[in-house]
């Protein structure tokens, strides 16, 4: 019997969550099937790699010493998967993913176009909601990954950015910032802001920051604080107040002549937007293939 990657991906599982029930869940798998495939893999070295009692299970000596092993051959796999996902145009399957309502709603939608002709077999299924719904599906299996705009952080899940993105300050055409095109952050303070409301992406990234600056966020006029997007973006064209979003949410507004893109010349709120998954789950080469394709694009151009 040859070394099979399939039962060290279980091992590693088993060990990581402490319980072959808890790793069964994770991998989707019968708990008789997980201690099937341990078993297996203790014949083939000989060994007992846990030692089990009623209440827990711990690694034994020899399954301490294979853990940074199997580490070893689950991330190989991983770097394997994307070095080689440029190559295979031709596969096929079903992406099924979550975006958060900035990535959902503005940047995704200008990019499943371009990656659709260079994946034609690969049918993408996109979920627009926040944070903790991605992340609560996630976890139930329910989406092989989600797109978000802020790390998360969880013992389960792994995130990695795979996106840059930049807030800029954002005004009606008719405004009397629209004459310039930079101004100092400090300048714009006295202005009516419509802003995100407070816990969203977007606004975590200003006040932080704005902090980082040594910029008191509560010195901005506020007069408005909206759950989307699409909702300050009315209010703009309103008149109700300036902002500072996505540029690549603007575009259209900006080609249309209704907005104004000004530059913050002091500060900068540049973010990413981050992939997350399970720890435990090796990743369809769909989903591998659409991070690849976001990671390596020229964005600019498509957006």
């Amino acid at each position: 019997m040859a070394l099979n990657f399939h039962q060290l991906h279980i091992f590693y599982t088993v060990a990581e969550k402490g319980s072959f029930s808890l790793a069964a869940a994770s991998l989707h798998m019968t708990q008789p099937a997980v201690t099937m495939q341990v078993q297996a893999l203790e014949d083939y070295f000989g060994v007992k790699l846990f030692h089990r009692s009623t209440k827990k299970i711990e690694l034994s000596e020899a399954g301490r010493t294979l853990i940074p092993f199997a580490k070893k051959s689950i991330d190989l796999i991983r770097e394997t998967d994307v070095a080689m996902s440029k190559f295979t145009r031709m596969i096929e399957g079903r992406l099924q993913l979550g975006a958060s309502l900035t990535m959902g709603e503005y940047i995704l939608p200008r990019l499943l176009g371009p990656f659709s002709k260079a994946y034609p077999n690969i049918s993408v299924s996109m979920k627009v909601m926040n944070t903790s719904q991605i992340l609560e599906e996630v976890l139930g299996h329910q989406l092989n990954f989600g797109l978000v705009e802020a790390p998360i952080h969880h013992p389960d899940v792994h995130t990695e950015p795979v996106l840059s993105d930049e807030l800029k300050l954002i005004v009606p055409a008719d405004h009397p910032l629209a004459a310039k095109d930079q101004v100092l952050m400090e300048e714009v303070l006295p202005y009516p802001f419509v802003l995100r409301e407070q816990g969203s992406g977007t606004r975590r990234v200003m006040e932080e920051e704005l902090d980082r600056s040594g910029i008191n966020y509560k010195d901005m006029n506020i007069v408005m604080e909206l759950g989307s997007t699409g909702a300050i973006k009315s209010a703009v064209e309103a008149g109700l107040g300036i902002s500072i979003l996505s540029e690549s949410s603007v575009k259209h507004e900006v080609t249309l002549g209704l907005f104004k893109v000004i530059t913050l010349t002091n500060i900068s709120f540049k973010r990413s937007f981050y992939a997350i998954y399970l720890s435990s789950t090796l990743l369809p080469i769909s989903a591998v293939s659409f991070m690849t394709f976001l990671r390596q694009e020229d964005l600019n151009r498509l957006l």
